[in-house]
Formats: C-alpha cells, sequence, structure tokens
C-alpha cells in the first residue's frame, strides 16, 4: 500500500484513485498519522460481502439425511 500526505492526495485525487484502482488500496495520513484508505470499488464490495451472517453460512451448508428412531426398549421404573 502506498502512503499519501492528505495535501498530495487532494492534488493529485485523480492520480490517487487511477492507483487504488490498479494497484490496491491507498493510504492516505493527516499529520503524519493514518486517517483513511482510498480502496476500488470492486475491493470495497468483496470486503463486504465476504461478512456472511451465521444463518446464511448454516443455511448454505450441505445437508444430510438423517434417520431417527425412537428406542423400542422398555422405559425403567424408577421409585420415588
Amino acid at each position: 500500500m502506498e502512503t499519501w500526505q492528505l495535501q498530495d492526495a487532494k492534488n493529485k485525487f485523480s492520480q490517487l484513485v487511477a492507483q487504488a484502482k490498479t494497484d490496491g488500496p491507498q493510504v492516505v495520513t493527516k499529520h503524519g498519522v493514518e486517517a483513511v484508505v482510498v480502496l476500488s470499488f470492486e475491493e470495497y464490495q468483496r470486503l463486504i460481502k465476504s461478512k456472511n451472517k451465521l444463518v446464511d453460512v448454516l443455511l448454505a451448508a450441505p445437508t444430510a439425511e438423517l434417520s431417527i428412531e425412537r428406542a423400542k426398549e422398555k422405559v425403567r421404573e424408577i421409585s420415588i
């Protein structure tokens, strides 16, 4: 990831966007501190798409047929 100072990012915004699309995320600093990351829309979609809800993961899991049968043994007696 390339790092840009805020002033340079403002002055060369078109270049910043082009590099985010071709080279990946670009970090912008403000007063020497990392402030934001500029990334392509495709990368953004990939990041948000990977957040699956548990219910979606479970629903997408392969299903197996279960054969559940009740035991035919007699119930034992319990004294109270």
